[in-house]
């Protein structure tokens, strides 16, 4: 078998959605800066009261064999960096030859060791495993060494939620009732609010922890805003609600400062979701940076790497809870792996909604769990009656 073609398509569609998708954003490192720190949630085009634009970019590598491996969906300028670093290189290869053909992408793009070209060869490592798995008639957790569970718990992850305490309490009891023992809520304040941004910080952590009572889990994002200070502030003041974990806490270089982090705060951290391959992940382990990891499986370099990271973690005794973006191929990886190296998966409520609209197939908890995809490959099958208009990217 042969990759005869590759192409990235640009989806656009309609979703009915009545009120205000996006209600509150997370705080961000640029958030330092007065200018940026008074903007608000500007994810989707709204057309009116009741509608958002959708728009998506899909990976489709086609073989001679006529199987055609599917990924995404993926950013424009990573679909521009699959079509212009990896189009000629991969052209007439065996998309079987999956370590192979990584070894080759990160090699012909040394420069891209990061950012949008390590996103890019994820998004190809993945379609070549959803290609591996229709060859095989079966789903990639088996080809994996799969599965290790019948089903795979699930947090709610809820970004995107208005989080004044009042109405976070509402939203945290409804999915306290939906079957999720856990939840992830997201900062919105961070170190240039000053004070009164501590004691909203601090508000919101109690409404939700008395909304979804003691015996819940509760994560808290950061989101790679807060500094040394910062989390020697908010620690004393969030620790009797008793957090399973901070995420991210500073900017993803700063491996040491969050070591120092994890040291001083009575609670553990977590970190990755904004780092890449095996080699920044062993970084991270040996500062001992983190009681968690969480690759992003379309960032930090696809199925193939991600398994590889997996490893490294399980040495060190530190869990694996991948970041929850690419719910299929997270899925898959979690069904292959131990349970209590990857004893969780995140699923964010909103960008989920938003990152499955065209697929035919989606991944959706019930009660707080979600069933092992039974569709061979990864599972993904564009909804072409959603498909409004389309352009392919080059």
């Amino acid at each position: 078998m042969k990759i005869e073609n590759i192409r990235c398509r640009d989806l656009t569609g309609t979703m009915e959605f009545p009120g205000d998708f996006w209600e509150e954003r997370l705080t961000r490192p640029i958030d330092i800066y007065p200018e940026h720190r008074i903007e608000g949630p500007a994810y989707l085009q709204r057309l009116d009261e009741h509608t958002y634009r959708m728009r998506s970019a899909f990976l489709e590598v086609h073989t001679d064999a006529g199987i055609t491996g599917l990924s995404g969906p993926v950013s424009g300028s990573v679909a521009r960096s699959i079509m212009s670093e990896f189009e000629d290189l991969l052209l007439g290869e065996d998309p079987l030859a999956v370590e192979l053909l990584w070894d080759k992408m990160y090699r012909a793009a040394v420069h891209g060791r990061k950012g949008n070209t390590m996103m890019a060869i994820s998004a190809l490592d993945c379609a070549f495993w959803d290609i591996r798995g229709k060859w095989a008639n079966a789903p990639i957790y088996t080809l994996l060494g799969g599965p290790t569970r019948d089903r795979i718990p699930a947090y709610a992850s809820m970004l995107g939620y208005a989080v004044d305490p009042e109405r976070a309490a509402e939203r945290a009891r409804e999915y306290a009732g939906r079957g999720y023992t856990a939840q992830k809520w997201f900062f919105r304040a961070g170190p240039g609010d000053g004070p009164e941004g501590i004691e909203r910080n601090v508000a919101l952590v109690k409404a939700v922890r008395e909304a979804i009572g003691p015996d819940a889990d509760l994560m808290l994002d950061c989101w790679m805003s807060w500094n040394l200070r910062y989390a020697k502030l908010m620690a004393p003041r969030i620790a009797p609600y008793s957090p399973r974990w901070i995420e991210e806490p500073v900017l993803p270089d700063q491996y040491d400062v969050c070591a120092e982090i994890r040291r001083a705060v009575p609670f553990p951290v977590s970190n990755g979701e904004h780092e890449y391959t095996r080699w920044g992940f062993a970084k991270l382990l040996d500062a001992e940076a983190q009681d968690v990891l969480q690759p992003d499986i379309y960032w930090a370099g696809g199925i193939t790497e991600t398994r590889k990271i997996c490893t490294l973690a399980s040495i060190r005794g530190v869990e694996v809870i991948p970041h929850g973006h690419s719910s299929h191929a997270t899925a898959h990886l979690i069904a292959a792996q131990p349970p209590h190296l990857c004893p969780i998966q995140e699923y964010l409520i909103k960008w989920n909604t938003v990152h499955q609209f065209f697929l035919k197939h989606k991944i959706e908890p019930v009660d707080g769990y979600i069933a092992l995809p039974e569709w061979p490959g990864l599972g993904l099958e564009i909804d072409e009656d959603l498909v409004e208009e389309e352009a392919i990217l080059d």
